[in-house]
């Protein structure tokens, strides 16, 4: 079982990683010019569910490769004007997967001055702030002072394999939850709190507006490519067909402590709640909260 750790959480922000600054491109300009028709702020859940964390005493650490701008802009829209009280490190422009892979000599800690990275990078860190590029080793020093302990316990929640989850457990040894969409796709409800958030948050004009324009929403399994999880088998010119795990539910598997669909999905648990890790020992089927995708349970019961 697994609950949630006593001294740190890691939460990543999905953002870009092209200079906001230079208004280049249509992207950005557009963001700036109206966030709202892009972004979702979290719902309330989300954010008590952080400062409960703060206020028992977590460490928590905001990790993003993007740059401050750009961060900055992101994050007051989701979480509102005082976002940077609920972390303690803020690190942008992390340029991961090297910011667990590279040793500190190649990728110093920064820091920012009107956005602007100094020059000189710093020999480590000693303090809670903002701060761009940085490592792992250095981080895991400073997060190890704060928290009074020689090894402390991290989790660290993210959507990519790449950037998050693989580097995370291989090079930081952190727990990891990595956040897979698809699962709502493949039979997984929307929690309460995501579904009232939307409701609040999404004008009557925008509803079904994947719909409107001939597209699915982003979760929905393609109809192309079938499950996220898994691959049906055909035997060489015959009938029989096998199911075999994806690529991607293997790495999700091996690389990630557990999965959720999202993040509202655990916000109102309590903070001690014990989770099911995924386990070569365990049926591929444990390790998904709230639970598995229709997917993994249909290969179950056609093992059984």
């Amino acid at each position: 079982m697994y609950s949630l750790p006593r001294f740190s959480v890691s939460i990543r922000l999905d953002c870009r990683f092209l200079p906001f600054k230079e208004d280049a491109g249509t992207y950005f300009p557009s963001v700036k010019r109206d966030p709202g028709r892009y972004l979702q702020p979290c719902s309330d859940s989300v954010k008590a569910w952080l400062r409960s964390m703060k206020t028992a005493g977590k460490v928590l650490l905001l990790i993003t490769s993007s740059h401050s701008d750009y961060c900055r802009l992101i994050c007051e829209h989701i979480l509102g004007k005082d976002y940077e009280e609920l972390f303690d490190v803020i690190i942008t422009n992390a340029l991961k997967p090297g910011f667990f892979s590279l040793v500190p000599q190649q990728r110093p800690f920064r820091t920012l001055v009107n956005d602007v990275e100094e020059s000189e990078g710093l020999p480590s860190l000693d303090k809670p702030g903002w701060y761009s590029q940085g490592n792992w080793p250095h981080l895991h020093e400073l997060v190890k002072t704060m928290t009074g302990k020689p090894e402390p316990k991290v989790v660290y929640f993210g959507d990519s394999m790449r950037s998050d989850m693989f580097p995370a457990s291989s090079f930081g040894k952190w727990e990891t939850v990595m956040i897979v969409e698809e699962m709502e796709g493949e039979g997984v409800p929307k929690s309460d709190a995501a579904m009232s958030n939307e409701a609040q948050v999404e004008p009557l004009e925008k509803k079904g507006k994947f719909e409107e324009q001939g597209m699915k929403s982003p979760s929905d399994m393609s109809k192309q490519w079938g499950s996220y999880f898994v691959d049906v088998h055909r035997s060489g010119g015959g009938d029989e067909e096998s199911q075999k795990l994806t690529w991607c539910c293997h790495s999700i598997h091996k690389y990630s402590t557990m999965a959720i669909p999202s993040v509202e999905h655990i916000a109102d648990l309590p903070l001690d709640y014990k989770f099911s890790r995924f386990s070569p020992d365990k049926p591929c089927t444990t390790g998904y909260y709230p639970r598995p995708p229709d997917s993994l349970l249909k290969r179950c019961e056609s093992l059984s």
